[in-house]
């Protein structure tokens, strides 16, 4: 019978894609892992993996094993570290935009952290586009991303946590002439553009195109936070999501001014897999936001 050790080389070969990569974080050399995955599919008479030259890539046999084997190898740790049936513990991989950090969602993480000690996350930052990537291929177990404009393949599931406002922000000291009215600031002051290949930056088309007006780009960056802290500094305006946890009417170096007739909101919501092996814990998180209901706007 296979052990959990040929389990956790299983899943690593199919993280990585390749007998080397999977040695390298298991410990193993790769004619190892070779001969642990050929047992594998040997006992389970079926083969698993398709061989290529330079990678080895999870047929459907092997696609449908994974939630299988994850959840044996959860519950073997969660066995392994004495915690309760109803204890979340055993570490999450999860991806999270530094703006949901600064928002809602750290809440949430903070919550069950502090409900169940045992629990440990990993958290890595990054793209939503990026992190529905890596969702898909097993790299991470969730990922709290916005919503995407394109949909998603039929093995992700995304469910919508929250939603924040786009909304206009200016400096109250401004290097340049700032007009009155928000439109024609937008036409005419230094615009600081959320990258527009993102799917916030997908956002902001939206809007300007909802009032239109033509900007005048300045920069274009991919991070809220550096383009809030520019347009702190009065180097030009922005169109950024309404963070929670974030005091904007207490900033004495900003402004945010609503935009007549334009209601635009960024979603955020956490992707998963259709199945797999830590969707207790993702049940916890969307339990969180249901009971607090945070399917309106976030709070500014």
């Amino acid at each position: 019978m296979p052990s959990i050790r040929t389990f956790k080389i299983f899943l690593a070969v199919a993280k990585h894609g390749t007998f080397a990569a999977a040695g390298k974080e298991i410990g193993l050399t790769a004619a190892a892992v070779g001969l642990q995955i050929r047992a594998l599919e040997e006992e389970l008479n079926q083969v698993l993996f398709d061989r290529g030259p330079r990678s080895v890539v999870l047929n459907t046999a092997g696609r449908a094993l994974i939630p299988q084997i994850e959840e044996l190898v959860l519950r073997y740790e969660a066995l392994a570290a004495g915690g309760d049936g109803d204890e979340l513990s055993g570490t999450v991989v999860m991806g999270a935009l530094v703006s949901a950090l600064m928002g809602a969602f750290a809440d949430a993480l903070w919550t069950l952290k502090r409900e169940h000690p045992r629990l440990r996350v990993r958290l890595f930052a990054g793209m939503s586009s990026d992190f529905a990537y890596k969702v898909e291929h097993g790299e991470l177990d969730a990922a709290v991303v916005t919503q995407s404009p394109r949909p998603l393949p039929s093995s992700l599931l995304w469910t919508p946590l929250y939603t924040e406002p786009m909304v206009l922000i200016v400096p109250r000291h401004p290097h340049f002439t700032l007009p009155r009215e928000p439109l024609e600031m937008l036409g005419k002051a230094p615009f600081i553009r959320f990258d527009r290949h993102t799917w916030t930056g997908h956002l902001v088309v939206d809007v300007l195109n909802r009032c239109q007006v033509t900007t005048q780009d300045e920069l274009e960056l991919n991070s809220v936070e550096a383009i809030i802290e520019i347009v702190r500094q009065g180097f030009g305006i922005s169109i950024v999501p309404q963070l929670a946890n974030v005091q904007w009417d207490r900033d004495r170096a900003l402004r945010v001014i609503p935009l007549p007739g334009i209601d635009v909101q960024r979603r955020v919501g956490l992707i998963e897999r259709t199945h797999h092996g830590r969707m207790r814990f993702t049940s916890a998180i969307k339990e969180y936001f249901e009971a607090r209901g945070r399917k309106g706007p976030a709070r500014a």
